[in-house]
């Protein structure tokens, strides 16, 4: 592929159940896609597995009373506070339907304008109209529709507000506060239900007082009657499967990269990268949201997806080492330049402008807008040539 640089192909796979080899359905996938594509694998190809049917395939389901009883367990009696879960029917109605039932009282503490992932609670261009320039006041929930009037989300049309209480039914008082050590003035019982900030809030309202802390990782971080877990992230990256039913981020998301690796070495000989994916890590500039739901962008890859990327700035080298060089003296130059280049770029002029982001949160995101998240059916992605550069033949 002399002129062709890298390709993200999505490939379709039949529908994934319980109890599904979906090594050897990614396998076959796969290989068919490229000889229907006319392409070859190489080595340092890339295939992508979205989450979901990695927790399908391995049957990583719990419901709504799984979470009550493990929430039961761990919080006991009393009131329950639940501060900064993201604005989210897919992600966080179940939780929070689960976590009603377990307790007997809750405190649901939002954070405004938006939620930690950017979903608007309500318009910052209404709150600047409205003279409220910073978030550092504490409403309740008459006060705050008192004050902006109608709630609504851009994209969904719900009123998060309205909508979170209901599945609370009477045992929820609604709170709006930034400060995560609002909540301890109802109580010192604390479900942390941010995502990325989870532990900084634990450490924080345990510092402040707190007689009990937990974060949603610590939520069916072991199985309930059998039910599905995830050891490392509890119901973090979670998704609405049913009214009633949860599907888990997969588990022994390591093992299976390995044994899929192998596979592909096997079958054609090649080292195939491989990776589980999830949520990609970008935002979205015209509704301010940020995609990452999920815990991590990648749960599991292989050894050769660790790192950032070590790469020259080609606009930067044409307009400074090589200006005065156009045509083929210039493409042997830039060449040059890239076979010659250290292997640790950072802080070089020569790599300024270039994304110092991990490999994989770069590759999750590119399949993750490969796949989509509707009905594409391709929920394996072939990625080639990501390695390659200007200098390769």
């Amino acid at each position: 592929m002399k002129n062709i640089g890298t390709i993200s192909l999505g490939v379709k796979a039949p529908i994934i159940r319980k109890g599904d080899n979906l090594v050897e359905i990614t396998v076959e996938s796969v290989l068919k896609a490229v000889k229907e594509a006319k392409l070859t694998l190489n080595d340092r190809d890339i295939v992508a597995v979205t989450e979901a049917v990695v927790a399908k395939s391995q049957g990583n389901f719990a419901s709504v009373d799984d979470i009550a009883k493990d929430v039961r367990n761990k919080m006991g009696e009393g009131t329950i506070g639940v501060i900064f879960p993201i604005l989210s029917r897919n992600r966080f109605s179940n939780i929070l339907k689960g976590i009603a039932r377990g307790c007997d009282n809750i405190v649901l503490q939002l954070s405004y304008p938006f939620d930690e992932v950017g979903n608007p609670l309500v318009s910052i261009d209404k709150l600047y109209e409205l003279g409220i320039t910073n978030f550092n006041k504490t409403f309740s929930e008459e006060k705050f529709y008192k004050t902006v009037g109608k709630i609504e989300h851009p994209f969904t049309g719900l009123d998060y507000i309205d909508f979170y209480k209901k599945i609370c039914g009477d045992k929820c008082k609604i709170i709006l506060s930034n400060d995560p050590t609002t909540i301890l003035k109802y109580t010192k019982k604390v479900i942390s239900a941010d995502i990325h900030s989870r532990q900084r809030n634990k450490d924080l309202l345990l510092k402040r007082g707190a007689k009990k802390v937990i974060t949603l990782d610590e939520i069916l971080n072991s199985s309930v009657d059998g039910c599905g877990y995830n050891e490392e992230f509890g119901v973090l990256g979670s998704n609405l499967s049913t009214d009633e039913v949860l599907k888990l981020f997969p588990r022994d998301t390591k093992t299976f990269v390995t044994k899929l690796q192998s596979r592909f070495k096997e079958e054609c000989g090649k080292d195939i990268e491989c990776m589980v994916y999830g949520d990609g890590a970008f935002k979205d500039p015209v509704g301010g949201i940020w995609e990452l739901a999920d815990p991590v962008v990648s749960p599991a890859f292989t050894d050769g997806l660790k790192g950032t990327p070590n790469e020259i700035k080609l606009k930067y080298v044409a307009d400074t080492q090589i200006a005065n060089l156009s045509g083929k003296e210039a493409e042997k130059a830039m060449k040059e330049i890239i076979s010659k280049k250290s292997k640790d770029l950072k802080n070089q002029n020569i790599s300024l402008g270039t994304t110092p982001r991990r490999i994989t949160d770069l590759l999750g995101s590119l399949a993750d807008l490969t796949s989509g998240s509707g009905d594409k059916g391709t929920p394996i992605v072939l990625i080639k040539g990501y390695f390659n550069n200007y200098a390769d033949e």
